[in-house]
């Protein structure tokens, strides 16, 4: 019997897998795939609670869509692959191709132990509409800035959608530690796995697709498509959701979103670096604080209690749900960043042990996107007030009343100043614990003395 290995890592799904329809292509209508997820510790320790849960679950629902034969082991992967494809007998192991830094210096590892025993480790597909690598401009270099990647991604295309291979026969029998169970966070998370992914974008097409481009940076509204989740593991595929979309701004502004999520992935394969430090390298010696102080603000930040209602909300929102609004991320970053005076690397590491959707690539770049490190060409200036934000985006307060119950009795728009009411705030809500006009001073004596 001709065996193969399905090694399932960032594609949680069934439908529209080139990896599994090629695994059963390969073994032939009287073979067996084996379906492998391998634990791997030094991926699970940056995760946070929320991340490791909402895994779990996703891992739950492939076991059930395989028939209860998901093999799950636990160790390095370039031991444990090889092991389990000597085990079985496989010849050759399937995997979607992986673009992260540690990914694919992972695969290299397996690759060298899998073929010391003559087994091949076959790439095909990966987790974006178009891969890392294969856009770049008339002269052949990546690009770096978001708009003419934008343009010669859609000009670039991608292959429509395939259904779930119907035939895969999953081998049975094989010894696995079984999904782990993973502590139950505090936040309340999504329902895990590709059948909640597909449920989550109907609901988001049914309800929220036509109004996104108008709705989507309002907080206070149910109006994003919260799929981030299931685009991080795979549930969901952005070609499955591309192939939906047609021509009205709203559909248009959406698919800019995705496209979003696969430049910070293309940026991340050519520069892995600036996963630890500033995509432009005058940022590099931005002035910073640090010590004592800059510690207190720090966790003032992410306890949510800045005296910023806005950014508050956000945090706390981000400890409950393990997810937080991207406006209200940008809000955050900025305040940390631009009226804090920290590295964004803290801000990035910090969402990074709390976000469900944590992927590290549009994480760190978005961060670096709003520090002025990054892939903008003039970022320095976007320095968000957090009170004409909290206005703007949140005109009734609802967001904020929602996830700071010290403000609950304070009405309307005057939640975003909660200093100026008769009295001062509210007992148990903090003054501000710095002058955003003095801090958006400083940032740009700080911006210029780097960038001349």
């Amino acid at each position: 019997m001709t065996r193969a290995v399905m090694w399932f890592r960032r594609d949680l799904r069934l439908s529209d897998n080139p990896a599994v329809a090629a695994a059963a292509r390969h073994v032939g209508p009287d073979g067996e795939v084996v379906a492998l997820f391998c634990t791997d510790p030094r991926l699970g320790r940056p995760a946070g609670a929320a991340r490791r849960a909402f895994l779990s679950g996703c891992l739950r629902a492939l076991d059930e869509a395989v028939d209860g034969r998901l093999v799950v082991r636990s160790g390095r992967p370039e031991q444990v692959v090889p092991a389990l494809a000597r085990d079985v007998g496989a010849g050759a192991v399937f995997a979607a191709e992986d673009f992260g830094p540690y990914g694919r210096e992972r695969d290299r590892r397996v690759d060298e132990a899998l073929g010391r025993h003559d087994v091949e480790l076959v790439r095909v597909g990966s987790p974006y509409a178009v891969p890392p690598g294969e856009i770049v401009n008339k002269a052949g270099d990546p690009y770096k800035v978001f708009t003419p990647f934008s343009r010669a991604w859609r000009a670039h295309g991608w292959p429509a959608p395939a259904p779930a291979a119907s035939t895969v026969a999953w081998a049975s029998g094989i010894d696995g530690t079984g999904v782990p169970d993973a502590a139950s966070p505090d936040a309340d998370l999504p329902e895990p796995g590709e059948a909640a992914a597909k449920r989550a974008a109907r609901r988001f097409w049914d309800g929220g697709l036509d109004r996104y481009d108008g709705a989507r940076d309002r907080p206070d509204l149910d109006a994003t498509s919260r799929l981030s989740p299931y685009l991080k593991w795979g549930c969901i595929h952005p070609r499955q959701l591309l192939a939906k979309l047609g021509r009205s701004r709203a559909h248009d502004t959406f698919r800019t979103e995705l496209c979003w999520r696969e430049f910070y992935a293309d940026v991340l394969w050519h520069r892995p670096d600036t996963i630890h430090r500033a995509f432009r390298p005058e940022m590099r010696a931005m002035e910073v604080d640090t010590g004592r102080g800059a510690d207190a603000a720090f966790r003032a930040w992410c306890e949510g209690r800045t005296g910023f209602p806005i950014v508050d909300a956000g945090m706390r929102q981000l400890v409950a749900q393990g997810w937080m609004h991207n406006r209200v991320r940008m809000i955050v970053a900025s305040f940390l960043v631009k009226d804090l005076h920290l590295d964004w690397a803290r801000g990035a590491r910090w969402f990074m042990q709390h976000l469900v959707d944590g992927d590290l690539a549009s994480n760190h770049h978005g961060w670096q996107w709003v520090a002025g490190t990054g892939t903008d060409a003039a970022p320095y200036f976007r320095i968000f007030n957090p009170v004409a934000q909290g206005e703007r985006f949140d005109p009734h307060g609802d967001y904020v009343r929602r996830w700071v119950p010290e403000l609950r009795s304070v009405p309307g728009k005057a939640v975003h100043r909660p200093w100026a009411l008769d009295g001062g705030p509210p007992e148990g809500y903090p003054p501000p614990i710095v002058d955003h006009a003095d801090e958006r001073a400083e940032a740009l004596r700080r911006y210029a003395e780097v960038t001349g």
